[in-house]
């Protein structure tokens, strides 16, 4: 069991698991800067204080700027967004969102299919899905996982 009201240790627990999630993310978009604008635009929406830290850290080790980075937690009024951030982070939104989540196939989600698949050729684009993909399941498994000091 975990330590800390019930929660678990997944990569302890199913460390089988925890390598296919790692496996997951590798399939991410290659652009790391912008994969990890979404990882950070996701862990904001899910709210993971854990994987906002991480990816806030990594975001600054890539050379991102910190005012882009605190950004990403409202970024649609930001001007310090490119059309191709953009796109991305209004397709992890909708992929993230669970208000969202059950209209992305709908009408009303074509605009942004649309401008992200205007943004990124087919290949970059499924791996902007799997980068989205991946860190929602990062963000459910770290809110899960057991708070410890060996992080």
């Amino acid at each position: 069991m975990g330590d800390v009201a019930g929660r678990i240790s997944i990569k302890g627990l199913s460390p089988e698991g925890y390598r296919a999630l790692a496996g997951l993310t590798r399939a991410g978009h290659p652009d790391h800067a912008l994969a990890e604008l979404v990882k950070l635009r996701a862990s904001h929406l899910n709210n993971c204080a854990y994987c906002i830290d991480n990816h806030e850290g990594v975001a600054r080790k890539l050379g991102i700027a910190d005012d882009q980075i605190a950004a990403t937690a409202d970024w649609e009024p930001s001007p310090l967004f490119d059309d191709r951030e953009r796109a991305a982070l209004a397709l992890t939104d909708l992929l993230t969102s669970t208000d969202t989540l059950s209209a992305a196939e709908g009408p009303g989600a074509a605009p942004v299919w649309q401008t992200a698949a205007a943004a990124f050729p087919d290949d970059e684009l499924t791996q902007l899905v799997m980068t989205i993909v991946g860190i929602n399941a990062w963000n459910r498994a770290m809110i899960s996982e057991a708070v410890s000091d060996e992080r």
